[in-house]
């Protein structure tokens, strides 16, 4: 059994410890560990082993310790400490951690008292079910079955959660038997700390494909504006003088300028002309 000076002298070790990854690491990342199950947490901390160093131990000792490091900056990650706070100290860039994070969620049941993340489906067709006590489950669910081969059959697609309800026991029952999994379980990064800057979860968390997508549309809608307005870049001038040598050419057709490049179409065009008007002579 421990005694007081010992847990005193335990917590003294925590927060020296706590100040020294401050000291050393300058991306932190601060997470909310609530309703993690510990399979997952281990796997998570496994695959993060190389990349990042996980710290997890009371807010106040958190706190502590953030009142005695030399960065007076660290004070602005207090209100991301959320739910049951812990840290994740790593000297990769805070954008690629979000990513590793993200990458590294799965699928898990929605437990009894959960807030549904989505709208929750069933959907029609025949299950692996006998009949028997299950279909008043289901029907007081809303789910609809009938009899097909002796088994059960769900007669059409069901809403049976809306996104923010709280599942109840039954329901978590049955979302179990079906095999439905709609919670993501994962690292919930709330925040990120990078040499003075926090970094929302928001910002994080972008979908880097439509951020890819966003950057070539703006791109190429750049590239439009400046041809439009004849602004000369290393991607437009080659094109704007082309254009511009199209349009001088056309012009000196048009008005029948003598050029080495227009010569021989403006002699072809007065030549055609020549024996339009001998063919209109003889006519008449």
């Amino acid at each position: 059994m421990k005694k007081k000076g010992d847990v005193a002298e335990s917590k003294k070790k925590t927060v020296a410890e706590l100040v020294k990854l401050f000291d050393e690491y300058k991306i932190i990342g601060i997470l909310n560990m609530k309703d993690l199950p510990a399979k997952q947490l281990q796997r998570i901390k496994k695959t993060l082993r190389e990349q990042a160093k996980f710290f997890m131990t009371k807010r106040r000792l958190m706190k502590i310790a953030i009142e005695k490091t030399k960065d007076k900056d660290l004070e602005k990650i207090i209100p991301c400490l959320e739910g049951m706070p812990a840290l994740l100290f790593t000297k990769e860039d805070p954008f690629q951690l979000a990513t590793v994070i993200s990458k590294n969620k799965s699928k898990a049941p929605i437990k009894p008292g959960q807030e549904t993340p989505n709208d929750i489906k069933i959907s029609a067709g025949p299950t692996s079910f006998m009949p028997g006590p299950i279909i008043g489950e289901l029907g007081s669910v809303g789910i609809k079955t009938s009899i097909q081969d002796g088994k059960l059959k769900i007669e059409k697609d069901t809403i049976v959660a809306k996104q923010g309800d709280i599942v109840d026991e039954k329901l978590a029952g049955i979302l179990s038997r079906f095999g439905i999994e709609p919670v993501e379980v994962g690292l919930n990064l709330v925040a990120a700390y990078d040499n003075g800057t926090i970094y929302e979860k928001d910002i994080l968390f972008v979908d880097e494909q439509e951020y890819i997508d966003n950057i070539q549309l703006a791109s190429a809608n750049a590239l439009a504006l400046a041809m439009e307005t004849g602004i000369f870049t290393d991607e437009t001038i080659k094109i704007l003088l082309s254009k511009a040598h199209q349009n001088a050419l056309c012009l000196a057709l048009e008005t029948d300028i003598l050029t080495n490049e227009t010569i021989n179409n403006i002699l072809s065009k007065a030549d055609a002309q020549s024996k339009l008007i001998k063919s209109m002579i003889k006519e008449v």
